[in-house]
């Protein structure tokens, strides 16, 4: 049998982190607490009033959500948007290929700054997008004296900044993501002369940011070339959901609207989103608990002699190892799973409850023992 199997694609394997049956599995950035009673009752009363309609199609536009996502986004980062800025979409995933859907794609390049996350060059692989990375400084920062060379020479019709940045856990200064909007205008896809480049902020982990760490958010009344991504399934604990979304201006909402697929959010995601929105305010104090548990976690890694990288997401970057993979192995030999992933000689472990982090270090110890 002969299949017609795409180039582009040989020798690919799926995405995907380790998904094993382990006692502690802190290796992809969950939320360690499961919903609340009330949000699971509220979710499932929800959801059993949207089932009693789905012999019809959902709400193509779902501008009910996306009002509730705005609300939110006004109290969290203090940013109000009208609904018509608010896009979303079957997890951060799907809003990132819609994006490269509309404005990649063939002849086109994306551009993004490694370390990142390694989703980025899967996007614009299915989007037969050019993919263009750039390495960072050793701390993990943007070489800012380098970014007009940068955006000159390469002409990315997209940007894609994860901040905090994934996996090594720092965020965008205020500085360098005004430095990169700069650089960005005019500097659009050589097919689209005087055009700026798109910017996308991918701030996944936003809520769990320290103090004082901006929102890229706060920039969309500058410039109309930016969109800000987010995602209910870290500090919403909803992982199992499936609902991101972004903030961006109306025009580039409305060239997403041209490539989704019809009904693309089904009525029960809609009606499980709505209801978790309606808790953001619990869910938020919720976060505040697992950022000073990341501090702690920070500061433990620290007294070991371990390098230990900044972070305002809710995991850890830390190293740096000969042999990284023995540390891996160790640990899930005794029942701890977390990620070998990011530069050579670190690891990555995500913030779990008290118990899971005792339990991590507890192996920890032994491992590095």
């Amino acid at each position: 049998m002969s299949i017609p199997y795409r180039p582009a694609l040989a020798g690919f394997e799926p995405y995907g982190a380790p998904q094993l049956d382990v006692p502690v599995a802190l290796n992809v950035n969950e939320n360690p607490y499961a919903p609340s009673p009330a949000l699971i009752a509220d979710i499932a009363s929800a959801v059993a009033g949207a089932a009693g309609t789905l012999n019809r199609y959902p709400d193509r536009e779902f501008l009910d959500l996306r009002q509730d996502l705005a609300d939110y986004l006004a109290v969290e980062s203090k940013v109000r948007l009208a609904p018509e800025q608010i896009w979303a979409a079957n997890g951060s995933n799907e809003v990132m290929l819609h994006i490269l859907q509309a404005f990649a794609g063939p002849d086109r390049s994306v551009l993004t700054f490694i370390p990142s996350y390694s989703m980025y060059p899967e996007y614009a692989r299915d989007t037969n997008s050019t993919m263009v990375t750039v390495p960072r400084k050793d701390d993990f920062s943007i070489d800012l004296a380098e970014l007009s060379d940068i955006f000159a020479r390469y002409r990315p019709a997209v940007v894609l900044l994860a901040s905090p940045n994934n996996p090594t856990g720092t965020a965008l200064s205020t500085d360098e993501l005004t430095a990169v909007m700069e650089a960005s205008i005019g500097n659009g896809p050589e097919d689209a002369p005087g055009s700026d480049c798109l910017v996308v902020v991918d701030e996944a982990y936003g809520e769990f940011r320290r103090d004082g760490v901006p929102s890229a958010l706060e920039l969309l009344s500058t410039y109309d070339n930016l969109a800000v991504s987010r995602t209910m399934s870290k500090a919403f604990g909803a992982a199992g959901l499936r609902l991101g979304y972004l903030g961006t201006s109306r025009e580039i909402v409305d060239q997403l609207r041209i490539v989704r697929m019809p009904y693309h959010l089904s009525a029960l995601t809609q009606a499980a989103a709505r209801a978790a929105l309606a808790h953001s305010s619990e869910q938020l104090s919720q976060v505040q608990g697992i950022r000073e548990a990341r501090n702690e976690m920070a500061e433990r890694l620290s007294s070991l002699g371990l390098e230990v990288a900044p972070s305002d997401a809710n995991f850890v970057m830390f190293g740096t190892f000969p042999d990284r993979h023995r540390i891996f192995a160790d640990l899930l030999d005794r029942g701890i799973l977390i990620r070998e992933v990011g530069p050579d000689g670190w690891l990555r472990v995500s913030v779990g409850t008290p118990e899971e982090n005792d339990a991590f270090f507890a192996a920890l110890e032994e491992a590095l023992a």
